[in-house]
Parts: C-alpha cells; structure tokens; sequence
C-alpha cells in the first residue's frame, strides 16, 4: 500500500519539487521564502524537498545556513498567518453557512474549546509532522485561538523541523532526493493516521446516532381535564 501511494505521489510532486529547485536555484534565499510561504498556505508544495534542497545549496558555498533557516521559518510564519486569516474570517461564511462543508455550532463550540484547551501544544507540535503542519493554521483561525500566540507557537514548532531539514540536506550534499524520498514515507505514516482517525469519528458518531446535540422539541401541551377551569 505504502509502494503504491510512494508511486502516484511521484508522479504528482515530482513536477512541483523540480520547479522548486530551480526556483531557488535562480532566486536563493528569496525563492525559499516564497515555497515555504506557500506550503504553510496550505499550497502542497513539500517543506522536505524545499529545505532539503537549500541546504544542499549550501553545501555547495551558494547559500548559507542561516539565511536558508531564517528564510524558512519566516516564510512559515507567513503562510501561517494566511491560512490563519483564511479559517479565522471565513468562519462563518465558508462553515456555518455553507451547504456542503457546513460545520453546526456545536462542532464549532467543541474547536473552540479544544484550542482554548491545547492550542498551544497542538500549534507546536503539529509544526513538525509532514501534512498536518501545512493545514493546521486553518482550524486554529476557524477556533479564534488568539493571534500572537498562535504565531508565537506557530515561531518556535517551525524552528526545529526547518533548520534540521537545513542542515541534514547540508550533510547529505547531492543525496539530498534519497533523503527526501525516505522521508516522504512519513507523511503516508500520517496521512494514514489521519485516515484512521476521521473513519473512527465517523464510526464513532453513527453509532451515537449523529445529532448534534439538539434538544428535541418540546411536545404540545397535554388538553386540560374536562371541567377544569370552566364555569359551572
């Protein structure tokens, strides 16, 4: 299973991830921005192959670490706040009233509470896994979770994941596609959690028979006893 998506995703990332490199082949630290920027604009151009390459850049004296670091997590952080504004303004418009991803106040209510709960640590550590970390920005703007902290987070999550995909695509040198190749058996890891996880919400929710929570309307009242209240 994971040999046959390893396959369809070739076909389908290779032609961004080519792109990419040429981009910051011509454009350096700039173009590095600019495709993690997009990434965390839920845009699935992959961190791995954008960081991985860049350090290899570096290796060759073309680029340096630290601005491929800096580049990186500050394109993340605007990005961030893109899909941020995206889920945070268009709550209502793109959820509540929309037909066909309509999301009832209830759902809404538990996402607010979730964040308001383990916002923080969700925004952190989603920072480092491979395809939550492209979307998470936008249920954090759906649950208002507060702006500078989510970007706060949202700093010190893309800090670690940034600069040690700098610097293993600095070590690996022209190997830096293996690497990318290898890691990319983590985001089937995820994706097929996130599969599992959705089918046992799914699962979870018919079989507590799907409401949302609403109170069933109150029955009409029952006709008074005859005689009662009535003039004799």
């Amino acid at each position: 299973m994971l040999l046959l998506l390893a396959s369809i995703s070739d076909k389908v990332v290779e032609p961004i991830v080519d792109v990419a490199t040429e981009f910051i082949g011509s454009a350096g630290a700039a173009a590095v921005f600019v495709l993690m920027t997009l990434e965390s604009a839920c845009i699935p151009i992959p961190s791995e192959a954008i960081m991985l390459f860049a350090g290899f850049s570096v290796s060759k004296g073309e680029l340096t670490l630290l601005e491929i670091v800096v580049a990186g997590v500050a394109g993340n952080l605007v990005g961030s706040w893109i899909a941020y504004a995206v889920g945070y303004y268009g709550r209502l418009d793109l959820l509540e009233k929309n037909r066909l991803i309509h999301v009832s106040p209830k759902h809404l209510k538990w996402a607010d509470d979730w964040f308001a709960r383990y916002g923080n640590w969700t925004v952190f550590f989603s920072r480092m896994l491979p395809i939550i970390r492209t979307f998470i920005s936008l249920p954090a703007g759906v649950a208002k979770m507060p702006f500078w902290r989510f970007s706060a987070y949202t700093l010190l999550g893309s800090i670690p994941w940034v600069l040690a995909l700098a610097i293993v695509g600095e070590k690996v040198g022209e190997n830096w596609e293996d690497w990318r190749h290898k890691l990319g058996y983590l985001d089937y890891v995820v994706l097929a959690a996130i599969v599992v996880g959705i089918a046992y919400l799914i699962v979870r929710r018919r079989r507590g028979g799907g409401g949302d929570g609403e109170q069933p309307a109150s029955p009409e009242a029952a006709p008074e006893p005859a005689g009662s209240g009535r003039g004799a």
